[in-house]
């Protein structure tokens, strides 16, 4: 259904059109469950429209794992779409979020938010409809194409270096919290971009919330594309064995789990042998008593975590928490 169909269809009987569910919500104020509804780890880019009128209300680029089990966004698409109004039901004083035109109950905005706002608009899937990023021009918000074209081209870059790219190379790391690993990687001349996200484990396209748990086997990663002519995969392996401590299994700091593990994902052969050389190197080095566990694993499939954990300490403005070694 196009958008100017379906706004028009706004006006006809809202029960013939919605599932009880999508009725009891967007109608009657209700809540789904948590966990237990169509779009709350749905992570493929696009646009969320409500589902009666087919206004637009939210982008996935605005998306976030929120832990709760329902849609987060930081901001909708546009402030003027969004009706703001006091709930005290439940012996609480919320704010209710309704979409403007079809005046559907859309769930509610916290001042719990990652930044830059500080917003969760915290939102019910039942009220809305998903437009992927490659239906918009047909679905009639091609509008909104040019949100999602630069991504596109960077996610390309980032899956083939070897054919769009020939003289950028990727490297992969894990060493703890991937925001403090990614902001020091990230002061490295000659490093062109990186991304956070999760890997070397068996479960597939994990939300943050799962990889915490401990069960998939995912360490919280950085993958970071690099110049080679500028910066040597030896000298990003100093770095990365100064950033952390290798010798303590599963830990860093006052984070625990196998998340945390240090590992070194090689995507070639040439890569696997320089990290055993300085795995031995950094054990001969006497930096920490103990030796180190990293692990010195094949590069497997890379899935790139939230958009809120992109770039976090940019973002909020803070200082990384990866303390930096001479050796």
């Amino acid at each position: 259904m196009r958008r100017e169909d379906s706004l028009k269809d706004s006006q006809t009987n809202s029960k013939k059109k919605l599932t009880p569910l999508q009725f009891h919500v967007t109608q009657q104020c209700g809540t789904e469950p948590p966990f237990q509804n169509e779009f709350w780890n749905n992570k493929r880019p696009g646009i969320y429209v409500d589902v009666l009128s087919g206004e637009p209300l939210f982008s996935s680029k605005d998306k976030f794992d929120s832990g709760t089990g329902w849609p987060s966004f930081t901001k909708p698409l546009k402030e003027d779409r969004i009706i703001e109004n006091v709930d005290t039901s439940y012996n609480m004083r919320r704010v209710e979020v309704r979409s403007k035109d079809a005046d559907s109950h859309l769930g509610h905005v916290f001042d719990d938010g990652p930044g830059p706002t500080g917003l969760r608009y915290c939102i019910n899937s039942a009220s809305l409809r998903f437009i992927p990023a490659e239906d918009l021009e047909r679905e009639g918000y091609g509008e909104y194409l040019s949100l999602f074209r630069e991504d596109e081209a960077r996610s390309g870059h980032m899956e083939s270096p070897g054919k769009d790219d020939p003289d950028y190379e990727l490297a992969t790391f894990a060493a703890g919290c991937f925001w403090g690993v990614e902001a020091r990687f990230q002061q490295v001349r000659g490093v062109l971009e990186t991304k956070v996200g999760y890997t070397g484990g068996t479960a597939p396209d994990p939300s943050y919330a799962q990889v915490c748990t401990g069960t998939t086997g995912h360490a919280e990663a950085v993958q970071i594309k690099y110049d080679p002519k500028v910066v040597s995969y030896r000298e990003l392996l100093s770095i990365f064995w100064r950033m952390h401590d290798p010798t303590t299994p599963n830990r860093q700091g006052p984070d625990i789990g196998t998340q945390y593990r240090s590992a070194i994902f090689y995507h070639n052969e040439e890569q696997r042998i320089a990290a055993e050389e300085s795995r031995e190197e950094y054990d001969r080095s006497g930096a920490i008593a103990r030796k180190a566990v990293t692990q010195i694993v094949p590069a497997s499939e890379f899935f790139e975590a939230e958009e809120y954990h992109q770039d976090y300490f940019a973002k909020q403005g803070s200082v990384p928490c990866h303390v930096f070694r001479r050796k």
